[in-house]
């Protein structure tokens, strides 16, 4: 396998190959404090693939130019997606800094600077931690960028739900920064009883949310499709999950040092007024809309739908080609995507929904579209007679298509 670093040409090679959709190796992260679901279709045997000490690989990223922040003994390129031409191989992120024009568009390249978009897949057999995304604002002090996040939950990853398909999402209404900042007084105590101050919700396949920046979240047990701003930055609230001790340093570690043990700077990073919204659900909670009317779509062989949307900092659908169905769609923007079942051609490209794969292995079920193939409109071809071809498409900042659905 050839792996020399990004050169012009053979990123040119693959825009022309593939008619400007590029083919993406699957992404493998692990993280050590959360026990993997099993559901992201890697081999049972290689879900410890890193090895145990580094925790089970529980995410799969998309088209990804983020490294993962995983600590010690990270490798340099954790988290970041490879675009695969024959037996080349190069990193996505070198692509898009050297070239983004084409991959992206000047516009974008000159409005964003690169591909301000992390989407991944997560995968947990239960809930993980009560914790927060640092905004903009506590974010700049560690020299990172703050982090809204959306979420779906597709239904061919979700057959089985594993141990607790329920989230907790911010606070009870009434619970006041004493209340919160008690709980992290009783860190070593064993579980600290955030939870007591918070409400969980049933997650419903085939819905989603969107949590901003300095809300608190427990994500549950369903396999989370998630388009969010690209970083890495969480602090973890809840001391003791599932058994589980969750060592301080998930707490701070996107925290000024100065700041580490500083109980009233680490409640200030929750945005208060959002946590204690009497009707979080019904601000937050996310249902699928169709991009045009369910009956046109259907007469031309297709059904898509937004399934993120609300935020001008990503957004994504869910495109599902009907059996045996070739169509043309359009985008305004350049996308990445993954296929959730199904096989067929996305342009000249073959796509596959892969049943089972093993690690460092290459499927055929991830690609990305650039801006220019996506305006010219992609040809997606259904080669089944009898399954759906489905696809996720995850947009970055400024999607035009999304821009009348930023208020939902």
């Amino acid at each position: 396998m050839d792996t020399r670093r990004f050169d012009r040409q053979s990123l040119l090679e693959a825009v022309e190959i593939g008619k400007g959709i590029l083919r993406l190796e699957p992404c493998w992260v692990p993280r050590s404090f959360m026990i993997p679901g099993g559901r992201l279709r890697l081999h049972s045997d290689d879900l410890y693939a890193l090895g145990a000490h580094r925790g089970g690989i529980n995410e799969r990223w998309f088209a990804s130019t983020t490294s993962a922040s995983n600590g010690a003994g990270t490798p340099e390129d954790e988290g970041l997606s490879y675009v695969r031409l024959g037996e080349k191989r190069f990193l996505f992120r070198d692509a898009i800094q050297d070239y983004g024009d084409t991959l992206l568009g000047s516009d974008v390249m000159a409005r964003e600077g690169g591909w301000n978009i992390l989407c991944k897949f997560f995968d947990n057999l239960g809930p993980i931690p009560h914790h927060l995304h640092q905004t903009d604002e506590f974010a700049k002090k560690v020299g990172r960028k703050g982090k809204p996040e959306a979420y779906y939950f597709p239904p061919q990853y979700n057959t089985e739900e594993n141990e607790f398909p329920f989230t907790f999402m911010g606070l009870e209404p009434g619970t006041t920064p004493d209340d919160v900042r008690h709980c992290l007084e009783l860190w070593n105590r064993g579980d600290n009883g955030l939870l007591l101050h918070s409400k969980a919700y049933r997650l419903q396949s085939g819905t989603g949310w969107q949590i901003d920046p300095g809300i608190l979240h427990a994500p549950g047990s369903l396999v989370t499709y998630e388009p969010q701003v690209n970083s890495d930055v969480f602090a973890m609230f809840q001391s003791m999950v599932d058994g589980r001790v969750v060592p301080w340093d998930l707490l701070v570690k996107d925290v000024p040092e100065e700041h580490h043990h500083d109980l009233d700077y680490l409640v200030s990073m929750l945005e208060w007024e959002k946590n204690v919204d009497p009707e979080f659900g019904k601000h937050n909670r996310v249902f699928p809309r169709p991009v045009r009317p369910v009956e046109v779509m259907q007469e031309d062989g297709y059904i898509e739908k937004w399934v993120c949307y609300g935020t001008a900092h990503y957004s994504a659908k869910e495109l599902t080609i009907l059996p045996g169905r070739s169509v043309k769609i359009k985008d305004s923007a350049a996308y990445g995507t993954i296929l959730t079942q199904g096989h067929g051609r996305v342009g000249p490209l073959s796509v596959t929904t892969p049943s089972l794969i093993r690690f460092g292995q290459m499927t055929e079920d991830e690609l990305f579209v650039t801006a220019k193939a996506a305006a010219e409109a992609v040809q997606i071809d259904n080669l089944s007679a009898t399954e759906p071809l489905v696809m996720l498409k995850h947009f970055g900042p400024g999607n035009p298509d999304a821009a009348a659905l930023q208020t939902r």
